[in-house]
């Protein structure tokens, strides 16, 4: 039922006000809201529930593979691809940090297409952009916790955090940026929320700690071109910058050797 609900509050179906005019004020009233709510994401069509994500080959998955409770695709949305999974509060972090694992395995496997070459797994099935070079992070995982069981979401997800911190984490570079290689983005949120605001519902304040971001939307459109660099810092491999640096020196050098001759029409540089 929890996976139903969630495929509901993510595509919030509309209702046709034209089949309800002849039903009670109430009933229209509470339509019309459902109306002017914030869009859902995709279509029906866009939801598989149950998929496994497998240790052997798509035909025989194998055991000790992940199965996801879903799998979003919806580029015309944003999310080109988004894996879900749902929790009822009865799991233990350490649980949730296992299933993460068999999902990193998953998004590690290799194996050859129909073209002959190697390629991620997942690939091979679903599509996303392939991003910048040098930086592929793994798809998101998005976590849905539906509070019923007797776990505090808010006191599993800071452990989770610290048992998963390996497989979100980025590497801080020189130039103050990081790269996200081989990273999973993962994100948590609640049912209620996702029920009551939709996709851009807010996450936890613990779940932000994770993935570095303020909505699960976000994330998971950023997933697929890939984070971006750390606010006020130059974008690029280290070698990019280190390059420039030396060419800049060098420059500045061969200025300092050349007698200074004006020029008519002085460059951006030379006027910034």
């Amino acid at each position: 039922m929890a996976v139903n609900e969630t495929v509901i509050a993510m595509l919030r179906p509309k209702p046709n006000m034209v089949k309800l005019a002849d039903d009670p004020a109430e009933v229209r009233a509470a339509a019309q809201a459902a109306v002017d709510a914030p869009d859902g994401i995709g279509t029906i069509a866009s939801y598989w529930t149950e998929v496994p994500l497998p240790t052997g080959t798509w035909n025989a998955p194998g055991k000790g593979g992940a199965r996801a409770d879903m799998v979003l695709t919806a580029p015309q949305d944003g999310v080109p691809l988004l894996f879900i999974e749902v929790d009822n509060c009865h799991e233990s972090a350490e649980k949730l940090a296992a299933k993460l694992e068999k999902y990193a395995r998953f998004f590690r496997r290799k194996m050859k297409g129909t073209d002959g070459k190697e390629r991620p797994m997942w690939r091979t099935r679903w599509t996303a952009p392939a991003g910048r070079i040098a930086d592929v992070p793994h798809p998101p995982v998005l976590l849905v916790f539906n509070h019923i069981g007797e776990r505090n979401p808010k006191r599993t997800i800071p452990r989770l955090q610290e048992l998963t911190r390996h497989l979100w984490q980025g590497e801080r570079q020189r130039g103050g940026h990081h790269l996200y290689d081989g990273k999973i983005p993962i994100v948590a949120v609640g049912l209620r929320n996702l029920r009551e605001h939709g996709p851009p519902a807010p996450c936890s304040p613990a779940s932000a700690a994770i993935t570095r971001t303020r909505s699960w939307r976000r994330s998971a459109t950023r997933a697929a071109r890939l984070p971006t660099p750390a606010s006020n810092t130059r974008p690029g491999p280290v070698r990019w910058s280190t390059r420039h640096r030396c060419s800049a020196r060098r420059r500045s050098r061969r200025r300092r050797k050349q007698p200074s001759v004006r020029r008519a029409v002085p460059s951006a540089l030379a006027a910034g």
